[in-house]
């Protein structure tokens, strides 16, 4: 059972049901969404996947499952799978364009985790082959990973791919709201299953059905489960207060251009000011700008907490604002943008675990026996997806992980 249908509760899915031990007669394998597929991050993250990402011990296992997913089931087509050039750009803006909004937002803005912004090391003209971007903004530019180690997906179809592939293999997807997660003694002694609202005691208890409302007929159901994996990225202490998760909100943009442009993954400092100033001597507005298969670019913004999370299946408030000064900032280094015609306005929520930086997510058993985690995986749920849900299927079906050491990613380090 998986509260939740993202990509981490999708993969795990997959891998669970392509397992060598998994037998459909025996295991039966039920993701839960409240909504849709996809739903959250899942469905509006920009896709970058790579080697170098963290944690080191998933980043790089994980970049070589994207890859062999990619070939097994032809994710260049299905999810927009390729390898990409991964660079970190400073450009300067002349006040003479049409940038009154670039400053708007009254929120401090945080740092989603993904990249350090670290000062150049040195200037040089862009790549020749990144002619998608104005020259004369652009004030230096540093590559920082090539295609051996850096590639992208489009998250919402390589989410839905993962359902699919393991609904094919014998899993289930229900629409519907998870309610609760049932217990009772782990010892046997007799006692009817109740629902989790007490954490005393954990260690004496074990998950035996979950209850969720159907998204269709409102009509409540109790499914058995020996296992549930909770995977509901910011939404998990809805069911599991004692994971402390910190949602933090990102806005994001999608532009369809007039042509194909070279497969760049660019994080960018764009400074307002005169070309003539130097680098630092304005204030940076930092963009994730990702182009795409299909003449498609994603932009996205810093992380904000203006707006506390929403209970799980409703919609995600998008400020207007931000997703204007992403446009701006976005449009004013970029003639092929500016060209461009805006097709998505988005925002989500980010299930971090420390706001503002990188932390390990957690990964495995629980206390409660039954009770798997697989959250807290920040900016890097999609990159990470592969290896996560194939350590929990070698968790659940071997009892032991036994392709990468998964220590540092205990919950019960932490809880």
């Amino acid at each position: 059972m998986y509260p939740g249908g993202g990509i981490i509760g999708c993969t795990t899915a997959y891998y669970l049901t392509h397992h060598p031990q998994f037998d459909p007669s025996v295991h039966t394998v039920t993701v839960i969404e409240a909504a849709r597929l996809a739903n959250g991050a899942s469905g509006k993250a920009g896709g970058l996947v790579a080697a170098w990402a963290n944690p080191s011990n998933l980043a790089r296992l994980s970049f070589d499952l994207h890859d062999q997913l990619a070939r097994d089931h032809d994710g260049a087509e299905l999810w927009g799978y390729r390898r990409v050039r991964c660079g970190q750009l400073t450009a300067v803006v002349s006040q003479r364009r049409d940038i009154s909004k670039l400053e708007s937002s009254s929120h401090p803005n945080i740092e989603l985790g993904k990249w350090w912004a670290r000062d150049l090391k040195k200037s040089s003209v862009l790549p020749h082959d990144l002619d998608w971007f104005d020259n004369d903004s652009a004030q230096a530019y540093e590559e920082f990973a090539d295609t051996s180690s850096t590639a992208q997906v489009h998250p919402l179809q390589f989410t839905n791919s993962m359902a699919k592939l393991a609904e094919q293999s014998g899993a289930r997807i229900i629409m519907g709201k998870v309610e609760c997660i049932n217990c009772c003694n782990a010892d046997g002694s007799s006692e009817s299953p109740s629902p989790l609202t007490s954490f005393d005691n954990l260690s004496q208890r074990k998950v035996v059905s979950i209850t969720y409302v159907d998204e269709m007929t409102l009509e409540q159901h109790t499914l058995p489960a020996t296992t549930a994996v909770l995977a509901a990225g910011p939404w998990t202490p809805t069911l599991f207060p004692k994971v402390r998760v910190h949602p933090l909100r990102a806005h994001s943009v999608t532009l369809k251009l007039q042509r194909p442009v070279s497969a760049y993954c660019l994080f960018s400092d764009i400074r307002l000011g005169d070309s003539r100033q130097t680098v630092g001597a304005a204030k940076p507005i930092s963009l994730e700008i990702y182009a795409r298969p299909n003449n498609e670019v994603y932009i996205c913004g810093q992380g904000d907490l203006d707006i506390p999370l929403p209970a799980p299946g409703n919609a995600v408030e998008i400020s207007s604002d931000s997703c204007r000064d992403i446009i701006n900032a976005a449009m004013s280094v970029s003639e092929e943008l500016r060209n461009g015609k805006v097709t998505g306005r988005r925002a989500c929520y980010l299930p971090t675990l420390d706001v503002g930086a990188s932390s390990d997510p957690l990964v495995g058993h629980t206390e409660l026996a039954g009770l798997v985690l697989a959250t807290g995986h920040s900016c890097w749920g999609i990159s990470n997806a592969p290896a996560t849900g194939k350590a929990l299927s070698e968790l659940i079906l071997d009892g032991k992980v036994s392709f990468m050491d998964v220590a540092s990613l205990d919950p019960r380090r932490i809880l």
